[in-house]
């Protein structure tokens, strides 16, 4: 069968319709679900057909919203919350052993969640908030359940990691500041450049994992594309999507920007967690629904910054991630 035509105003329901048959019977975690976010309409797009959908939050209220909400629209859907908060190493080590401890594999992770863009703040691992929360806690979420992962492989389905990335990964120049990734500078800190660089190591990091996973574990990237979602109207961002050009003075979406529904902006993860076409293409950057590695600015397509922020992440978790 041919593969179906996806594009900019593809939803993710229609691309969940279209793979219905390699979504059943897989068991899919993803952070950041709340309620009026791109990962609310990847969970209910995928839990419809699912066989178990975990969803994350850091808030238990808003985790038990978006739960409570899933559940109401698909009745017959299987969702469990998981409460992690994504700035800690040592919440997303209680978060994986739970995880760890129920009998179910894991097929896919997908890591949606992500930090305000807003003034700078230190983690309780004295990490820089939007680069631990984007980067380094789910770089060590995915080392702790790789091994449940691997477990799904099969020559016939290899499991899959999702690194929702953006388009602004080039708003740092160098990609990632390997200086300050482990050591971060509040006299330096400029919250866009904070961005791009947690961006870019998503994109650098799914690379990576694909390379050292030798086709056991393929994982890749993305722009979901615009999309006014809680993190975009979050009064620490407002500022700086005007500087972007994406919000107007008050806050309003600018017309000149093509934006997407949230169910839109969910459509090119649900095709990076399972359209089989992709199978032979690990490590790619999609855009839109398709693979789109023209558009990776050089230094987040860069192997030599791959295998060097694996490694420094290796250091900053004190782990090694290994297969």
């Amino acid at each position: 069968m041919a593969r179906p035509t996806f594009g900019f105003a593809t939803t993710a329901e229609e691309v969940a319709s279209a793979f219905e048959g390699k979504i059943r019977g897989k068991n899919v975690l993803i952070t950041g679900t709340s309620l009026n976010g791109i990962g609310f309409d990847t969970a209910r797009a995928i839990a419809k057909y699912a066989n178990l959908v975990i969803i994350t939050g850091h808030n238990p209220d808003r985790l038990k919203a978006a739960e409570q909400a899933l559940k109401t629209q698909l009745p017959s859907a299987n969702v469990r919350p998981l409460l992690v908060d994504l700035s800690s190493l040592a919440s997303a080590r209680r978060a994986a052993a739970e995880v760890n401890a129920s009998p179910e594999p894991l097929h896919v992770i997908i890591h949606n969640a992500a930090a305000t863009i807003g003034p700078f703040k230190l983690t309780p691992d004295n990490l820089e908030s939007q680069v631990a929360t984007g980067h380094v806690v789910p770089f060590l979420l995915t080392k702790l359940l790789a091994p449940k992962l691997l477990a799904t492989h099969t020559p016939t389905y290899t499991p899959r990691v999702i690194f929702v990335s953006s388009a602004g990964h080039n708003l740092y120049h160098a990609g990632v500041n390997f200086d300050t990734l482990g050591n971060p500078d509040r006299e330096g800190y400029v919250p866009l450049e904070a961005y791009g660089q947690a961006k870019s190591a998503n994109i650098l990091a799914a690379i990576e994992l694909s390379k050292r996973a030798g086709g056991r574990i393929n994982a890749f990237s993305l722009h979901p594309g615009f999309i006014y979602t809680n993190i975009i109207q979050h009064p620490d961002s407002l500022a700086h999507m005007n500087t972007l050009g994406a919000l107007d003075p008050e806050g309003r979406p600018r017309e000149s920007v093509q934006w997407k529904t949230a169910a839109q902006g969910a459509a090119t993860t649900l095709v990076a967690a399972f359209d089989p076409s992709l199978n032979e293409k690990a490590g790619s950057y999609l855009n839109d629904c398709v693979v789109a590695n023209d558009l990776i600015d050089p230094p987040s397509s860069d192997p030599a910054n791959a295998a060097r922020l694996w490694s420094l992440t290796e250091v900053i978790i004190g782990e090694k991630f290994t297969f």
